[in-house]
């Protein structure tokens, strides 16, 4: 009999994220390459320009309350992307197994990604400790007290229901030590083998980039300033922003007034040949972030094709390239000044630690690993 796996997503294609790849990642994984697996992906998200009939799995869009019930009862394994309630309640009340993967801090945090508001600092870990007011100011700072309050209070179900069902999955070490929630198994993400795509060269293009959705969390604004010093500095190079955001406008504005538009360029979203063509010449992926990364999806990615990742030491995107990069302390800008300027001072560090980077990412990060661990708990879940 074929093991009958339902993923539940909150996010899916057309929508980009992390979640969103790993999602689709696995689900064609699993579909091509695992014998005796049926899959089914529900999700919420309509299908915009997705054409869902090339896919080799089953796709149901905006289930209703009826359809979704039906899906869960047929389903032997029931995944969620994410602490959802509704799936994993029903999940727990029909005495299906259930498996939980972790790709944020929804069980220990309202907002979820344990940045303390309007500060910007990282959380001590107030859900946790019961310090359950500073959770409720912190969260209203951005969505106001009545959303606050709400999702201050959802935290406990999603909690409760996470510590019964039959397997939670952290995508790193850090994620598991941070939601802390019994039964759980570290599985990191998984990505196509890709070729090694940087080219050698004898010296340094002086070019860098960043990668990904321009949001606050990510602290791009540092990655500006530390232009700014190398600028000053007299240093020869050129920064380039790929992606797009609500943080974009004021990145761009701030590049103007700091005198850096010959040094800075903004690509907007790109994908497939358009994204490797912007990347050509990058000697380094930058990831400035200042919140705990669960793992830092660009950076796994930039690994796997051997270039070298600049990050800030946090969360899971400091695990993700640990040893195989070069890394700062969270909002240090001189500490980010000091790693470009590495870069462009000792042009072998391009290729020695892009190829440790490779290195690491084939040990880790591959797809076919990644399907393989999914399979083995689906399996050994589905025998009991």
């Amino acid at each position: 009999m074929p093991i009958r796996v339902l993923i539940y997503t909150h996010a899916f294609a057309p929508s980009i994220g992390g979640v969103e790849t790993y999602v689709m990642l696995l689900a064609q994984g699993l579909a091509r390459e695992a014998a005796g697996v049926q899959v089914t992906v529900a999700t919420p998200t309509p299908a915009g320009n997705c054409d869902d009939a090339a896919l080799p799995f089953h796709v149901v869009r905006r289930p209703g309350f009826a359809t979704l019930l039906k899906l869960l009862w047929r389903a032997d394994i029931i995944h969620v992307a994410g602490p959802c309630l509704l799936p994993m309640s029903l999940g727990w009340l029909l005495r299906k197994r259930v498996v939980v993967e972790h790709h944020g801090y929804q069980t220990i945090c309202p907002n979820g990604n344990l940045l303390q508001e309007p500060s910007k600092a990282i959380c001590p870990g107030h859900f946790m400790a019961g310090h359950y007011r500073k959770c409720f100011a912190c969260h209203a700072c951005s969505v106001g007290r009545p959303r606050s309050a709400l999702d201050l209070l959802l935290v406990f179900p999603r909690r409760w229901a996470c510590g019964r069902v039959a397997l939670n999955l952290p995508i790193t070490d850090h994620v598991n030590r941070r939601v802390r929630l019994p039964r759980s198994k570290v599985v990191h993400y998984g990505i196509p083998d890709a070729p090694h795509s940087v080219e050698e060269q004898s010296q340094n293009t002086g070019d860098f980039a960043y990668v990904g959705r321009m949001v606050s969390e990510k602290g791009l604004h540092l990655l500006i300033d530390a232009a700014r010093q190398l600028q000053d500095a007299g240093c020869v190079f050129h920064l380039t922003y790929v992606g797009d955001g609500p943080e974009r406008p004021a990145l761009e504005e701030r590049v103007k007034a700091l005198g850096l538009r010959n040094e800075v360029t903004f690509t907007g979203y790109l994908q497939g040949e358009a994204l490797e063509h912007a990347l050509r010449q990058v000697d380094a992926l930058v990831m400035p972030s200042i919140w705990e990364e669960t793992a830092g999806l660009s950076a796994i990615e930039q690994m796997m094709r051997g270039r070298l990742v600049i990050a800030s030491d946090t969360g899971g995107l400091g695990e993700v390239v640990d040893g195989a990069g070069l890394k700062f302390a969270v909002g240090d800008v001189k500490g980010l000044t000091s790693c470009l300027r590495r870069v462009l001072d000792e042009p072998s560090l391009v290729k020695s630690l892009g190829e440790k980077a490779r290195e690491r990412a084939l040990q880790l990060f591959r797809l076919r690993r990644m399907v393989a661990d999914h399979l083995a708990v689906y399996r050994d879940l589905a025998s009991h």
